[in-house]
């Protein structure tokens, strides 16, 4: 089944960057801490807050960026990436993806001074080794066939010192797996790591404007939008109430490379 599933992403998240506007900058599924985080954001980046908490509550788990050459793989419509780049302060930041549509539509609307798009596969970076200080990864690595290649390639390109700031989704059954896949990964310690769910759950609940009920209602005729809503990160869907019941556990972790 994830074999299937993975080989409809490949051929989807291209069919969606050509069919989606042009503002729709984030794919992920949004973030919110009680208390609010109430981050400081541009007038420009606050209709996109909930899903940028996520990234910034992602790459901040080891403090911060400023001055770190940084990697982030499947960087999607490059949004994170965007406001990463002008946000904290990286000396470099490289945002890689699959889809050469997705990296087409950041390259039109992400021209930030340091900021690169690249097009390339997880399993295989097209980086030499210790290329760089940090390596992000949001909500991507479920669609990866070979996680283990991935994570190698991770250990690969970061320093001796380097950090992995990754957060992701599994439906509870998978993660004795994930967990199996990322203890395998000997070149990187974990520090820290926690399950996130009530925090996506708030961000999908306050999210203005959330991406899967507009990108879902551009990918469908009108008389199946109910139906794909189902699959889409709103809260009528099935993922809303797996992420509620904890059938899906949505987790952030942070490792080092030693």
């Amino acid at each position: 089944m994830r074999n299937t599933v993975q080989g409809i992403n490949k051929r989807l998240y291209p069919y969606l960057t050509r069919r989606v506007d042009d503002n729709v900058f984030f794919l992920n599924w949004g973030y919110e801490e009680d208390p609010a985080m109430a981050i400081p954001l541009e007038a420009s980046d606050e209709p996109h807050r909930y899903p940028i908490q996520l990234y910034h509550s992602t790459a901040t788990q080891a403090g911060g960026l400023a001055g770190k050459q940084v990697l982030e793989v499947g960087c999607g419509h490059g949004g994170g990436a965007s406001y990463l780049a002008r946000a904290l302060g990286p000396a470099s930041y490289v945002g890689l993806d699959l889809n050469p549509k997705g990296i087409e539509f950041c390259r039109r609307n992400h021209q930030v001074p340091g900021l690169e798009f690249v097009q390339g596969n997880a399993e295989s970076l097209p980086f030499p080794a210790e290329s760089f200080d940090a390596v992000i990864n949001v909500e991507s690595s479920h669609c990866y066939p070979h996680f283990d290649r991935f994570l190698g390639e991770v250990e690969r390109v970061l320093r001796r010192g380097g950090a992995f700031l990754y957060t992701d989704v599994r439906q509870r059954y998978e993660c004795p797996r994930w967990e199996e896949g990322l203890a395998s990964a000997t070149g990187l310690q974990l520090v820290s790591w926690r399950e996130i769910n009530t925090e996506v759950l708030r961000g999908l609940d306050l999210n203005p404007t959330p991406w899967g009920g507009q990108v879902m209602d551009s990918l469908v005729p009108k008389f199946m939008r109910r139906v794909a809503r189902q699959g889409a990160p709103v809260r009528e869907s099935w993922i809303y109430r797996n992420l509620e019941n904890g059938r899906m556990s949505y987790r952030m972790y942070y490792f080092v490379k030693g």
